[in-house]
């Protein structure tokens, strides 16, 4: 909250309460650490409650794909995200930013099998996009593009925005998790 106050603060300085003259709270949902999720849709959950502003949610694979320029992004575009595991969250994307696929958490090989049917005009974005890159045969031809590695909170604002204009209304600010948890409850089969 501290780091939203100071962004707040700078944004705005003529005013002393920034959050009141905002429209729109955007957030990321996921992929992503579950812990950093939780606690960022915390916060702007209870900012939006707080104040009464709209709050929309963005998928931090489509705003990794909205960072590359329009020209850049080739046929199909795929963001692939790093988990700091042996998967990557990934999805594919057309060059107007709708998906070509659902967001997954897949191995290397299995990404670039599933994109070998696409020989043409492939773009690799994201901090994990060489992995994809080396899993695929050399003949695949696909190229890593520019853009960023990670999402950026003007691109999430960006997509928040748009969005909200077309609808009118807060959009779905729910966590997306791709895998299941790593650490489950041990139910206890005692009978008190």
């Amino acid at each position: 909250m501290p780091m939203a106050l100071t962004v707040g603060a700078e944004a705005m300085p003529e005013h002393r309460q920034p959050f009141d003259e905002l429209d729109l709270i955007a957030v990321t949902v996921g992929p992503g650490a579950f812990t950093g999720l939780r606690i960022g849709l915390a916060a702007a959950r209870g900012l939006s409650l707080a104040t009464g502003v709209a709050l929309a949610g963005v998928t931090t694979l489509e705003a990794v794909a909205a960072g590359v320029p329009a020209g850049e992004r080739g046929q199909c575009l795929v963001v692939a995200l790093e988990t700091k595991r042996s998967d990557v969250y990934w999805q594919a994307f057309e060059p107007g930013l709708a998906p070509l696929t659902e967001a997954g958490a897949d191995l290397p090989d299995a990404i670039a099998a599933a994109l070998a049917e696409r020989r043409s005009d492939v773009v690799l974005v994201g901090d994990a996009a060489n992995r994809i890159g080396l899993a695929a045969s050399p003949e695949a031809g696909y190229r890593l593009g520019p853009g960023p590695g990670v999402p950026d909170a003007a691109h999430v604002a960006a997509c928040a925005a748009e969005r909200w204009l077309k609808s009118g209304t807060s959009l779905a600010a729910d966590p997306i998790y791709l895998r299941a948890p790593d650490v489950t409850l041990k139910v206890s089969r005692r009978t008190p």
